[in-house]
C-alpha cells in the first residue's frame, strides 16, 4: 500500500495508475488523512455470445405433470 498526499497524485497520477498491479492500492491523503483510494479496475472481458441449443440434451427427466396448472392458481384459471 502506497500513501501519497493530494500534491503529490496530482503530479503523478499518469505514473501512479500505470504502476498499479492487480490487489495494489494507493491512499491519498490531506493533512495526513486518508480521503481516497486508488485501485485497479477489474477488466471487463468481452462475453462470448449465447448459442442456442448448447445444452440440448441434458434433461434427463420431466414428469409427464410438468406442464399442467398448478393447484395454487386454479381459481385464477376460471
Amino acid at each position: 500500500m502506497t500513501v501519497v498526499s493530494i500534491k503529490e497524485a496530482k503530479v503523478k497520477l499518469s505514473e501512479l495508475i500505470h504502476q498499479l498491479k492487480p490487489g495494489d492500492e494507493v491512499i491519498i491523503t490531506e493533512k495526513n488523512a486518508p480521503v481516497a483510494r486508488l485501485v485497479r479496475a477489474v477488466s471487463s472481458r468481452q462475453r462470448q455470445p449465447r448459442r442456442p441449443g448448447t445444452l440440448r440434451g441434458t434433461v434427463l427427466y420431466m414428469a409427464s405433470d410438468f406442464d399442467a396448472p398448478l393447484e395454487d392458481f386454479k381459481e385464477y384459471m376460471e
